[in-house]
């Protein structure tokens, strides 16, 4: 009967966890329509306002305005920032991210790890524990990011990334993120926020540079158009990375779901044995006694 009392805990116990994996699939179901929604937006303005920027850049390379943006130096001080989420439950999207960071100083970053010139900016409460609990150099923690995302909390991250970049205090900063493709796939992403890359530095196939129209001036439009390019970049890899999140999450809570259905199978398959197997111990036991008495 102790078992049969054990059994019917557990499944108890998981009616429990069920309702609590389907109540949280629906909430990142409804979180995912409206961050999809988000990103969709946005992608189509960054990426035009990205290609303006190299452009405008290449045109000005034989000017003498300040190229900070896009000066190339000796890689010595590395910044990389490292977006997860704030919770957990979401299946291997924060790992997935831990390792890519790993990868990106194995394969191009390893000589400046060792002297403990690669610095972690986390972005979302998994990096910045993760990244601090293994004892990197980490700069301004931001855990709660992804509670009120919007343009203005983005930028403050973007601002401290382009001063210390125009300071002289980093050499190179990076982005590892997951981009949202589905709601069953995110695609780890890493790419490079400052220098920024012209087109003669990428895989772009026309040579030509767009004739612009400048007004007021060539120098002050990108001047102004610098910050506020690598803003829009990092929101849009920010609101990515929530999308994606929230598709991780809806496909890890509706795996749990299925998996404690499935469990629930197999506890009731076993409690219902238990219980014939106990209700026949004691039929037996009357009999038993019954033919006691008559032999007696």
């Amino acid at each position: 009967m102790a078992n049969l009392k054990e059994v019917k805990n557990r499944i108890a116990s998981v009616v429990s966890t069920q309702q609590i994996t389907k109540a949280m699939k629906m909430v990142a179901a409804a979180k995912l329509r409206k961050s999809q929604e988000r990103v969709t937006q946005m992608r189509p303005y960054a990426s035009k306002l990205d290609a303006i920027l190299r452009n405008l850049s290449q045109a000005q390379t034989s000017g003498d305005g300040d190229k900070w943006y896009s000066q190339i130096r000796e890689e010595k001080r590395i910044l990389i920032v490292a977006v997860s989420s704030d919770r957990g439950l979401c299946g291997s999207f924060n790992s997935t991210v831990f390792k890519g960071v790993a990868r990106l100083i194995q394969d191009k970053y390893e000589i400046q790890h060792k002297k403990g010139n690669v610095i972690i900016m986390p972005i979302g409460r998994k990096s910045a524990e993760y990244f601090v609990k293994r004892k990197f150099e980490v700069l301004n923690q931001y855990v709660s990011l992804f509670g009120n995302l919007n343009f203005e909390n983005a930028s403050i991250a973007t601002d401290t990334i382009i001063k210390s970049f125009r300071n002289g205090e980093f050499d190179k900063v990076e982005v590892v993120y997951n981009e949202f493709k589905n709601v069953a796939t995110q695609i780890l992403r890493r790419e490079q926020l400052l220098p920024v890359l012209l087109p003669t530095e990428t895989n772009v196939t026309s040579t030509n540079p767009i004739d612009y129209i400048y007004q007021p001036s060539q120098e002050e439009i990108i001047v102004e158009m610098i910050p506020n390019s690598l803003k829009v970049q990092l929101f849009k890899a920010l609101l990515d990375s929530n999308a994606a999140e929230n598709g991780a999450r809806m496909t890890a809570m509706d795996k749990a779901t299925e998996n404690a259905g499935d469990l629930l199978k197999e506890l009731r398959l076993s409690y219902n044995r238990s219980r014939q197997a106990a209700i026949t111990k004691e039929i037996l036991e009357i009999v038993g006694g019954a033919e006691a008495l008559k032999s007696a």
